[in-house]
């Protein structure tokens, strides 16, 4: 029988032009998701009839939306260049899996804010992803210090 050599995976380290767009991104998306919450929920006009959206809430949704298009390419470039190879080298997994799947999560409840119909189900949901969205810096900072220690 012939020696056989096994590879490992090795994640490619992020460079830090990558990192820095990722953490554009992250912040844009988090942040834009927070101004939205506000304008929504603590912004409203008084007009004559009944109370009106601001004029900034649409736009702080569309740019949300904007972010999170990018943020869902961001996370397949992650897969590529970072998940994989981390799992593989049995590196980080639980800050690493926890990140992920509130990411997951986010994407699949965004998904569904848009197309979900029936308004109990979108409170559901609407609650669901802006609490995960809220929270979903202490994931990230899980990860990062355990990357970091």
């Amino acid at each position: 029988m012939g020696m056989q050599t096994r590879t490992k995976s090795v994640p490619i380290p992020l460079t830090s032009v990558r990192r820095w767009l990722i953490y554009g991104i992250g912040i844009g998306v988090w942040t834009s998701g927070i101004l939205w919450l506000l304008f929504h929920y603590f912004m409203m006009r008084d007009t004559k009839f009944d109370p009106a959206p601001d004029p900034l809430e649409p736009w702080w949704l569309a740019i949300h939306a904007g972010f999170g298009f990018v943020a869902v390419w961001m996370m397949g470039l992650l897969w590529g260049v970072h998940i994989v190879g981390g799992w593989k080298m049995r590196r980080h997994r639980v800050s690493g899996s926890s990140l992920l799947a509130s990411l997951v999560l986010l994407v699949v409840s965004g998904y569904l804010l848009y197309y979900l119909g029936g308004d109990q189900s979108r409170a559901i949901v609407n609650l669901t992803h802006w609490v995960i969205g809220l929270a979903l810096p202490v994931p990230f900072l899980a990860h990062f210090l355990v990357r970091n220690r």
